[in-house]
């Protein structure tokens, strides 16, 4: 059975969706009168053909209108990408950069696929709709900064002058958060962590020791080492804009504190983020229309 399938109408595109559930699927949004969707259309295909294990949709609009209304796509060609049925990105314009951009995230959430460590059934990964420009960590070192924990290779953060550490991170959009996971090592890695959510301002070392947290977690060796998920109190994550992380403590009190790999788990309040379709007229290599 070929992964790449032409959808013929809304009822067809609901089924082939709710049948895929939890997977990976990459979506085409382009209409048979658009020059860019037919210049893009060889190399969608063929992006098709290398990732067998993946599903691309080629949904043409004027015979699925609900479904392109739903889905509030004003230009052809409109590419989206959908994991556990919700979206997790879109891009507009039929240039060859998107397909690499395509490519580059097929690879990454592929490659979350087979961590069965770095997910819970049923939520996804946050950290793609971490807002990184708008984060900021406190006392982190020069050569090992902040960005690092936010990659689960071989980098790695790690404090500077003490073993505190505050990490201010600011989501794209509301999220519910389930867990976090950390990954660190049994030496310096992170032992009590306090949370503080929808701070109107940078929390600082004064106001995270003296403040209420809305939740404090210990940290054993084993999680650290083994990646485990460590469960929050769901109720109080439930519409999460930003949230800090003031690491108290490390777990032999060494002088600095490392922190390999940080994972936020949980779900977007909304499963549509409407600033993700927002239009950008003029566009090389988009098509836009009145739906």
């Amino acid at each position: 059975m070929s992964n790449l399938k032409h959808v013929e109408n809304d009822v067809m595109f609901e089924d082939e969706i709710n049948k895929l559930g939890n997977k990976l699927v990459i979506i085409d949004f382009y209409a048979t009168w658009c020059g860019p969707c037919k210049t893009i259309t060889p190399h969608f295909t063929s992006l098709a053909h290398k990732h067998p294990t993946v599903t691309f949709l080629k949904v043409d609009v004027d015979k699925c209108r609900n479904t392109a209304a739903k889905h509030n796509i004003t230009a052809m060609p409109t590419f989206v990408i959908i994991q556990n049925k919700m979206k997790v990105q879109t891009l507009q314009g039929g240039n060859i950069s998107n397909m690499t951009i395509i490519e580059d995230k097929i690879n990454q959430l592929s490659a979350r696929d087979n961590d069965e460590e770095s997910l819970i059934p049923g939520y996804i990964d946050l950290n793609d709709f971490i807002s990184k420009n708008n984060c900021e960590c406190l006392n982190s070192s020069d050569k090992n900064s902040f960005l690092n924990c936010l990659k689960n290779d071989s980098s790695f953060l790690e404090s500077d002058c003490d073993e505190q550490l505050i990490l201010n991170i600011t989501f794209n959009q509301p999220i519910r958060l389930h867990s976090l996971l950390v990954k660190g090592p049994i030496e310096n890695g992170p032992k009590i962590i306090k949370l503080f959510i929808n701070q109107t301002h940078t929390l600082d070392f004064d106001k995270a020791l003296s403040g209420e947290s809305i939740q404090t977690l210990e940290i054993a060796q084993k999680d650290l080492t083994e990646g485990n998920p460590l469960s929050l109190k769901y109720v109080k994550f439930q519409n999460v804009q930003n949230i800090s992380l003031f690491v108290q403590s490390n777990q032999n009190d060494e002088e600095t504190t490392r922190i390999n790999y940080i994972s936020f788990i949980g779900l977007p309040v909304s499963h549509t983020n409407m600033a993700d379709f927002k239009r950008v007229a003029g566009s090389k290599g988009e098509v836009h229309v009145g739906m």
